[in-house]
């Protein structure tokens, strides 16, 4: 089992809240998503492992008991092209919960007129499967799920 932490501070939402279906749908897999503080900050490894794909806007952690976990900073935020976003790590480096990953400002994503929402998910797993350990107000490091 791995304990899944908050890669964001902010307010915990359901999947079904997340503006856009594909996330909305868990067409990508179960999970929850966080609402961000609207302030410059870093992003961290929710989980030990190896960064599979990494990217300006997202990034997919293998964990250690081979689970994909995909946080995705933000919604239609793969069309900035990276503007905005600032890497920290390489793709394939092993990682450790909390690990820096990236750095953003959720509050230039929202002025830009898209959603700065965090969706963190477990890749391929059915619908509803995860339940959320926190729900309100969550600080970067808290757990937020068990897979």
């Amino acid at each position: 089992m791995t304990t899944v932490s908050a890669p964001v501070a902010g307010t915990v939402i359901a999947l079904a809240d997340v503006p856009d279906p594909v996330f909305a749908q868990q067409i990508v897999g179960s999970g929850i998503a966080i609402d961000p503080e609207r302030a410059e900050s870093t992003v961290v490894a929710p989980a030990d492992g190896r960064l599979l794909k990494l990217h300006p806007h997202a990034f997919v952690l293998l964990t250690t008991d081979g689970k994909g976990l995909l946080v995705h900073l933000g919604i239609d935020t793969v069309q900035l092209e990276g503007d905005g976003f600032e890497l920290l790590v390489t793709e394939g480096d092993e990682v450790t919960a909390g690990t820096p990953i990236v750095r953003w400002n959720p509050a230039e994503i929202e002025a830009g007129g898209r959603s700065p929402v965090v969706p963190v998910v477990v890749m391929d797993s059915a619908p509803d499967t995860v339940q959320a350990a926190a729900t309100g107000a969550v600080r970067v490091g808290e757990e937020i799920f068990t897979v």
